[in-house]
């Protein structure tokens, strides 16, 4: 394995690098980071960071380490985020490391992965390294595009008594823009369940509407929005709840505004909520009602780093906001609650790229310029391709001031070009990258790259719980479902028989009454096993059933993991529990002939 002689991080965020008019692009922390930048500003060009409103942090800016309740950098013993079986989870690397992971933790592989191979391992930020909490999160940013509608766009005010489940929606869902319509298909396209706003669609209506065509649909733009991200989850809710307030009162919402353009609304509101800064502003003043903590993550990110490997963030967040984020996430709290606002957590990356405009940022042909940020005072200055250049009006390019003890430099914009060369790549299959977005992390970063890749699924924790606890109910299911194959194999075969074979009167009448004992069998078989399925079907979840399936088929969402993930896990710090050389290999794959004869 080719080991970097300084180990390299970096993180990526999901927010567009987009600010309001009029605000000052420069982020103040504080008297302290005030001072700095007087002091600076006598001897430094730059260009300021450009697309941020001003984020006040409600952090303490005293680095008083000592009054710290908790050090991350502490071994697994003293972590209490959650439990594995009555058991505080330990690092790998840790002296209680080791143990047997619990299921809900444990890292799923599509595809061998040799981690020794890995010379670089990169993260996304945004429900990657910073998981959001649902319930507060989206919650604030269904709230914000509500005004948006109403206030800015002339939504009727009945909006504002509006409020979110966001419990209903799931990823992997398809909106149909033209006909208001909710899809959730399976691994070949197929529409198996469906909801015209909150009313489900009948059977012969999703059959008369996509499963009639002499052409089938793709499913894809523009005619189709995917639901590929939990920042979407409250916009397609939000969706679903105009299509059912402009079914029941008519003329609301005037005729001209049909489905498609009550959608793009919903998105032009949720974009004015990014751009104005809103939704940063809240989870800056109290980062602890928005991100939930993870305490594994310094630990892992120091064990990456031991391991002789460079790591790397790519967001698209813009760096005053990813600062507050990961001071939140990566330093230490004081027992008033509040997070000390500075740049240690930088000690943990090589390269932070920040404002990289994913999924364009994978593409080396995107010519966007690499700008390197000076930390404390968030002003931007030209480079070439990472290498510092004179400002305008000096000979010689000036060098950028660190703060203390610190070897990560980070940047604004660029592409994956700049980043391969910032950490000396060779080979893009050296790089192994952790994000939450199929298509802006996952699909793009493998298919046109060729890295290596883990999707974080969060649902996954409740999900393979559920799976566990109903693997009795799940086993009767196919049994059901197998008694019900042989019931009409015999029907099939009586009735051949009598429309082909000469019987007397009396064999006939037999057999007939034999087929009319089996059909009525047949129809309370039928009905129990779609009771029972229906019924494990809502213990996932209500509406939409177990993500990764629909009916027996995978879902579409559960292929494209398959298809574009080399790896799966619920959370990002699930990978301090295995060690960092680990050969990550698949499950053997069985086709339907394969399945009943190599039972495991």
């Amino acid at each position: 394995m080719r080991v970097p002689k300084k180990p390299v991080s970096l993180c990526l965020s999901l927010f567009p690098p987009l600010l309001p008019r009029g605000t000052d692009s420069r982020v103040w922390f504080g008297s302290r980071c005030l001072s700095r930048l007087a002091r600076l500003s006598g001897r430094r060009r730059g260009i300021l960071t450009l697309g941020a409103c001003q984020l006040h942090a409600s952090y303490s800016m005293e680095r008083i380490h000592a009054a710290a309740v908790d050090d991350r950098t502490l071994d697994c013993s003293r972590m209490n985020s959650f439990e594995n079986n009555g058991l505080k989870p330990c690092i790998w690397s840790s002296p209680e490391g080791g143990q047997k992971i619990d299921i809900a933790k444990q890292i799923f592989c599509n595809r061998s992965l040799n981690m020794r191979n890995i010379v670089a391992v990169g993260f996304d930020m945004d429900y990657t390294l910073a998981q959001y909490k649902p319930d507060t999160f989206e919650s604030l940013a269904y709230e914000g595009t509500i005004k948006k509608l109403v206030y800015d766009l002339g939504y009727p005010i009945e909006l504002l008594e509006w409020s979110f489940d966001w419990k209903y929606m799931v990823r992997g869902l398809v909106l149909d823009k033209k006909r208001g319509n909710i899809l959730k298909m399976d691994r070949h396209k197929y529409v198996k369940v469906a909801y015209h706003g909150f009313r489900e669609l009948t059977k012969e209506e999703k059959v008369s509407t996509y499963g009639s065509t002499l052409i089938r649909d793709s499913f894809d733009e523009p005619d189709y929005a995917l639901i590929d991200t939990l920042f979407s989850l409250a916009e397609a809710y939000l969706f679903a709840q105009l299509v059912d307030f402009k079914e029941k009162n008519p003329g609301k919402i005037p005729d001209g505004i049909d489905y498609a353009r009550m959608y793009k609304d919903v998105r032009a509101a949720v974009d004015l909520c990014h751009r104005d800064g809103t939704l940063k502003q809240m989870v800056a003043k109290d980062p602890k009602r928005y991100i939930n903590e993870d305490t594994c993550m310094v630990p892992l990110l120091k064990m990456l780093r031991d391991s002789g490997r460079a790591t790397f963030l790519a967001t698209n967040s813009l760096w005053d906001y990813t600062n507050i984020v990961m001071n939140y996430l990566c330093g230490p709290h004081t027992s008033s609650g509040n997070t000390s606002c500075n740049f240690d957590w930088l000690q943990y990356f090589d390269v932070v790229i920040t404002g990289c405009a994913k999924p364009s940022f994978f593409h080396e042909d995107n010519r966007a310029n690499l700008f390197e940020v000076e930390p404390e005072s968030g002003m931007l200055l030209n480079t070439d391709n990472g290498t510092p250049m004179p400002q305008v009006g000096d000979t010689k390019p000036r060098l950028m001031l660190q703060p203390s003890n610190k070897s990560c430099r980070v940047f604004q914009g660029g592409n994956v070009g700049h980043l391969h060369k910032l950490l000396s790549i060779e080979s893009s299959s050296q790089v192994f990258y952790v994000g939450d977005h199929i298509y802006g992390d996952i699909l793009r970063s493998k298919k046109v790259l060729g890295w290596r890749t883990m999707l974080v699924v969060p649902e996954l924790e409740r999900e393979v719980k559920l799976l566990w606890e109903l693997r009795g109910s799940r086993k009767q299911l196919r049994l059901m479902r197998s008694e019900r194959d042989h019931i009409e194999d015999k029907i099939h075969h009586l009735k051949w028989s009598l429309k082909f074979e000469n019987f007397n009167p009396e064999e006939k009448q037999k057999l007939s009454s034999e087929v009319e004992e089996l059909e009525s069998q047949k129809d309370q078989v039928r009905r129990s096993h779609q009771l029972a399925q229906r019924d494990c079907h809502h213990k996932f979840h209500k509406v939409w059933g177990q993500l990764m399936k629909t009916g027996y088929q995978n879902s579409r969402f559960a292929h494209q993991v398959e298809r574009f993930a080399c790896l799966y896990t619920s959370q990002v710090s699930n990978l301090s529990l295995y060690s960092p050389d680990k050969y990550y290999r698949p499950s053997e794959d069985f086709m339907p002939h394969e399945f009943d004869i190599l039972p495991l």
